[in-house]
C-alpha cells in the first residue's frame, strides 16, 4: 500500500473519531440491489505474516444489513473489508471484523507453522464496478491495505442459486430486516429426526437472549430465523475423546487446542447455509450436552444446546460476535499469547490498560471511585478499573468486578457493556 493512503486512512479515521464528523450519507438505491455479493478467500500465513488468495464470488438473494448505516463507524475487529465505487473511488460500504485465522496467529502453534483458513466478506451487491479493499491492522491498530481486487457485477462468474437450500423456520421478530439485527441460526448436529427437537431449542434460546439486558428491552428490533441444516450424525466432533462425526459444518471441540473451544473452520459451507435468509448474525447451534462454545466479531457464534450453563453461554458468546466484546476473566486456561498490548488501549469497549481512559468507560465512572479500583465490598457494584481481564492477570482492566462476560452468570452485563450493546442494536436498527 502506498504511503500517502495509509496517511489518508488515518486522517478519516481521526476526523471522525475525534471531532463526532459522520461520513456523507449512502443513498442504497444509487449504489446496490437489495441483495448479497459474497467473496470468498483463503486467508494464510504464521504469527508473523498472512496472505489473500481469492477463491470465488457468490451472489446471494437477500441484503440483512443496514441500508442506512452503510459505513462502519466502531473502530473494532482485526480487519475491516470496504467497498469504493470505481467510476469515482468513492467509499459506499464498510464493516469491520475479525477471524479464526487472527486468533489462530495468537497460539504458539502460530509461530511454527504456516496454515490457511477459509474466510468471506458480504457486501451489498453493487449495480456498477467497485473496487473491493481488505485492511489489516498491524501491532499499533493501524489499518494496513493487504488485499484488493475488481467487481464486476454482470460478470459470469458470480455463482448464483449456489448456496445451500434448507427449510427455515421464523423464530421471533416481524421487523423490515434492513432496520433490524437478523439472527440465523444454523443447526449443527441434528439428524433429521431431531429437527423438531432444533426448532423447540431456537425458541428456547431466543428467550434467552431476551431475558438479557439491554435485549429485552429491544426485541422489537430482531428477527431470528431457524435453518433446518439436518446432518447425517448427531453431535459434533471430540478429538480429545476420539469422538468423530459426519456434520453440515463440521464443528469441533478442542478449536485451537483449548477443549472447550467448539468452533468450526469450514466457514463456506456456514455461509451458504445462512444465505437461506437475510442475517446479520450466524448463530450456530450445537445438538451436545458437553460444556462450550465460541464466537468471533461478525464471524459466527456457536453454543451448545444441552447443558446446565447454555443459557449464559448464548448470551456470553453472542457478546464477543455482536459486540465486539472482550473476555474479562483472566485466571483461565487459554491458547493465547501476547493478546493484550500494554502500552495500548485495546479495541474491545470492555477493557482498558489505562492508557487512554478518557476513550473508554471514564464518562461511566462514578465521583470518587478510584482508578483502579481496589477490590472492596463498597465498589463491587460499580464501574470502575478492576485489575485482570482478556485472559491478563496485571495491567489490563475491566469495567466492573462482575459481568456475563466474567463469570457464569445470567443477565449480568456490566453498564459498559450494556452501552456498547445498545449502541450496536441502534446501528442495524436505526
Amino acid at each position: 500500500m502506498k504511503k500517502q493512503d495509509n496517511l489518508l486512512l488515518t486522517f478519516i479515521f481521526l476526523i471522525f473519531f475525534t471531532s463526532g464528523i459522520a461520513f456523507p450519507q449512502i443513498v442504497f438505491e444509487e449504489y446496490f440491489y437489495p441483495k448479497t455479493l459474497r467473496v470468498d478467500y483463503i486467508h494464510s500465513g504464521s504469527n508473523e505474516n498472512d496472505n489473500y488468495h481469492f477463491k470465488q464470488m457468490t451472489e446471494e438473494p437477500f441484503w440483512g444489513g443496514s441500508k442506512k448505516n452503510l459505513i462502519d463507524t466502531f473502530e473494532y475487529g482485526k480487519y475491516q473489508v470496504q467497498l469504493l465505487s470505481k467510476n469515482d473511488n468513492k467509499l459506499i460500504y464498510s464493516r469491520n471484523y475479525s477471524t479464526l485465522f487472527s486468533e489462530w496467529q495468537t497460539t504458539a502453534e502460530a509461530k511454527k507453522i504456516n496454515k490457511a483458513f477459509e474466510e468471506t466478506v458480504a457486501v451489498p451487491f453493487p449495480k456498477n464496478e467497485a473496487i473491493l479493499k481488505i485492511y489489516t491492522r498491524d501491532k499499533k491498530h493501524n489499518l494496513i491495505l493487504k488485499f484488493e481486487m475488481a467487481i464486476n457485477p454482470k460478470s459470469i462468474y458470480i455463482r448464483k442459486n449456489s448456496f445451500s437450500s434448507f427449510p427455515v423456520t421464523r423464530i421471533a421478530g416481524e421487523a423490515d430486516a434492513s432496520k433490524s439485527v437478523d439472527i440465523a441460526i444454523l443447526a449443527e448436529g441434528y439428524t433429521a429426526a431431531q429437527m423438531e427437537r432444533f426448532r423447540e431449542d431456537c425458541r428456547k434460546f431466543a428467550g434467552y437472549l431476551f431475558n438479557s439486558k439491554p435485549y429485552k428491552e429491544n426485541k422489537d428490533k430482531f428477527n431470528i430465523y431457524a435453518i433446518e441444516s439436518v446432518c447425517p450424525d448427531s453431535g459434533t466432533d471430540i478429538p480429545g475423546n476420539g469422538v468423530w462425526v459426519n456434520t453440515a459444518f463440521n464443528s469441533s471441540f478442542f478449536s485451537l487446542g483449548l477443549d472447550r473451544y467448539l468452533m468450526t473452520e469450514s466457514y463456506w459451507k456456514v455461509r451458504d447455509a445462512a444465505a437461506n435468509v437475510p442475517y446479520d448474525q450466524i448463530y450456530i447451534l450445537v445438538n451436545t450436552d458437553r460444556y462450550g462454545g465460541g464466537a468471533i466479531f461478525n464471524y459466527y457464534n456457536v453454543c451448545v444446546n444441552r447443558n446446565p450453563h447454555e443459557e449464559y453461554v448464548f448470551v456470553h458468546e453472542f457478546g464477543h460476535g455482536f459486540s465486539f466484546l472482550a473476555d474479562e476473566y483472566y485466571d483461565s486456561e487459554t491458547t493465547y499469547e501476547e493478546f493484550y498490548d500494554i502500552n495500548l488501549e485495546p479495541l474491545e469497549p470492555n477493557l482498558s490498560t489505562l492508557v487512554d481512559f478518557d476513550r473508554k468507560w471514564k464518562n461511566l465512572v462514578s465521583p470518587g471511585t478510584p482508578i483502579p479500583t481496589p477490590v472492596k465490598d463498597e465498589y463491587i457494584g460499580k464501574v470502575g478499573a478492576f485489575e485482570g481481564g482478556g485472559y491478563v492477570k496485571e495491567k489490563v482492566y475491566r469495567p466492573r468486578y462482575d459481568c456475563s462476560m466474567n463469570s457464569i452468570s445470567v443477565d449480568n452485563y456490566c453498564p459498559v457493556c450494556v452501552e456498547a450493546i445498545t449502541k450496536m442494536i441502534e446501528f442495524y436498527s436505526d
